[in-house]
């Protein structure tokens, strides 16, 4: 009986794998497989929550002042402002039901308490670059000593690190914003600070709040470190200190933070080479990402900020491409969770990809429904002028790829650039892209090739899609060539083109799909223009029909 079973859904699997239809509709196409859900309903977060737009995560904002309104004094009930904004006692903010995020503003002199520059004898500061507050030197081991006090009233005496509706925390609280942007340093070293001052405080305040966090104990039960957010950057733009600064976000993700950027807005700038979450830019332009990064797959928070669209002094020229490519930025960076405004992020303007970006924040390869490529060629004009880094072609960057690679190979799979130019959207140093990758007829290039990550891979029992976004010129069909189980290269059924020059996304099943690097050049598949002309395409995204470990039988459909 049981061999007549498995027999039955041999047969059964057999049969749907050999279905393999093709569909293709206008535009692109977000949707996922009805079994993949978000991690947790905390991917997006704001400044207030927003249930009816999964904004779930409010922050709570304190001042040191309010919080230590006195030497050796703290409070709950007092009240405070910054940066133009109110802020409720902590009593009335933690009384809010529901998931929040801390952020606390430290540096202002008048974020400080009135009390520590006398203490300290602080007689200077410095005004950040908007003119939102003048900073005290954090890095002072008075001012510091009592800024450590204040995190141990925070996070252990009032038990704000082991709320479990606190997710995260931004430190060490300091400069515009509390984003902890190294103006003020560096402003502070035409006063003399040296770099190995700064670095020495810098180094050690990292261990100081790590410890604090875990409860300055050896017991593990109650160590929070996880929680805490390291705010600044790498490659801070220093001019000051001749990149000495470069990797201080990589040597707080080192000390056991998590990261977070605030300008994913403008995804072709300053956010390709980043040690601190495991990128780099290779010698061939494309982002090589270290899996064996621990901060990609731990508790940490990994954060990026996407609502500076037609706000912040920037505006879209064309809203829905700026949306789309600073969410494919942040995702291609590994972030797990998403600081949105609903009205200024476009939320229901755009709820198809929204949706898409929530399921996949925080997403791992064993655990995504999809792997994706973006095929583009950008300009990072920040390495114009810093020379500390370098790849053939620089300054322009292969692709934004998430476990799906698109490389140029030989000697029939070298692409040109597409055809859909931007030029300094959203804001100038966002510089000059080209959208796509073209195949080459008249020189015999006509195919294009895709490795796949092999821990995505290896689901050999999977159910497979792959959905191309393709530009609809010329007339012959193109088609998909990948490896089936039995090491045969086959080919998916053909997509015609009606040349019309719209954008277009073709879904084509690959039955029996068995990707092992066994195509030419190692790939795992490649798209064939058809030999006779040429095809761009725009984006790749390969997906898990079936939720990985589930029966073969039951496979799951798609939500349209």
């Amino acid at each position: 009986m049981r061999l007549k079973s498995c027999l039955l859904a041999f047969l059964l699997l057999n049969t749907s794998l050999t279905a393999a239809a093709v569909t293709v509709a206008d535009g692109d196409d977000w949707s996922l497989p009805s079994w993949s859900t978000p991690l947790d309903d905390a991917r997006f977060y704001s400044e207030e929550a927003s249930p009816a737009d999964h904004v779930n995560v409010r922050v709570i904002d304190l001042t040191w002042r309010q919080i230590n309104p006195q030497p050796g004094k703290f409070s709950t009930t007092a009240t405070g402002a910054a940066a133009g904004m109110h802020f409720p006692s902590l009593q009335d903010q933690r009384a809010i039901p529901g998931k929040y995020w801390l952020r606390i503003w430290v540096t202002g002199e008048d974020w400080a308490p009135a009390w520590v520059k006398s203490d300290c004898n602080i007689s200077k500061t410095w005004p950040d670059h908007d003119g939102q507050a003048r900073h005290l030197p954090i890095w002072n081991s008075c001012v510091w000593e009592h800024v450590k006090n204040m995190y141990r009233q925070v996070f252990l005496n009032w038990g704000m690190a082991a709320d479990p509706d606190m997710l995260f925390v931004h430190v060490p609280g300091g400069f515009y914003y509390t984003e902890f942007d190294l103006d003020i340093p560096f402003k502070a070293a035409g006063d003399g600070l040296a770099f190995t001052e700064f670095n020495t405080w810098f180094q050690a305040a990292l261990k100081d709040l790590v410890a604090i966090a875990n409860g300055e104990n050896s017991d593990p039960g109650d160590d929070y470190a996880w929680k805490l957010v390291y705010t600044g950057e790498d490659y801070p733009f220093d001019d000051t200190w001749n990149g000495a600064t470069n990797l201080l976000a990589r040597d707080a993700v080192q000390a056991g933070l998590g990261i977070r950027n605030g300008i994913t807005e403008l995804f072709n700038f300053h956010l390709n080479h980043t040690p601190a979450y495991g990128a780099a830019i290779a010698s061939d332009g494309h982002i090589e990402i270290d899996e064996s990064w621990p901060l990609l797959t731990d508790r940490r928070t990994i954060g990026a900020e996407n609502e500076c669209y037609n706000a912040c002094g920037y505006h879209a020229k064309d809203l829905y491409y700026a949306i789309k490519m600073s969410n494919l930025k942040a995702l291609q960076m590994r972030t797990k969770r998403l600081y949105v405004v609903p009205t200024d992020s476009y939320l229901s303007t755009y709820p198809d990809h929204w949706n898409w970006v929530r399921h996949s924040l925080g997403k791992q390869r064993d655990n995504s429904a999809d792997a994706w490529v973006a095929l583009r060629t950008a300009q990072d004009k920040y390495w114009i002028d810093d020379n500390s880094h370098s790849w053939n072609g620089a300054p322009w960057v292969r692709n934004l790829e998430r476990w799906l690679v698109q490389k140029d190979v030989g000697p029939d799979g070298a692409s040109r650039r597409g055809s859909d130019h931007h030029v300094n959207e959203i804001d100038r140093d966002n510089g000059e892209s080209w959208e796509g990758r073209q195949t080459d007829h008249a020189n015999g290039q006509d195919y294009l090739y895709f490795f796949i990550d092999d821990v995505f891979a290896t689901d050999y029992q999977q159910a497979w899609q792959l959905k191309v976004t393709f530009v609809d010129r010329g007339n012959s069909s193109w088609w998909v060539q990948y490896p089936n189980s039995r090491n045969q290269s086959v080919s998916s059924e053909s997509v015609s083109r009606e040349d019309i020059g719209k954008v277009k996304t073709a879904t084509i099943d690959l039955p029996d799909a068995y990707f092992n690097n066994q195509l030419a050049h190692a790939a795992d598949l490649r798209i064939f223009n058809g030999g006779k002309e040429d095809l761009e395409v725009r984006f790749v995204r390969l997906i898990k029909k079936r939720k990985p470990g589930a029966s073969l039988i039951f496979a799951d459909g798609f939500e349209e």
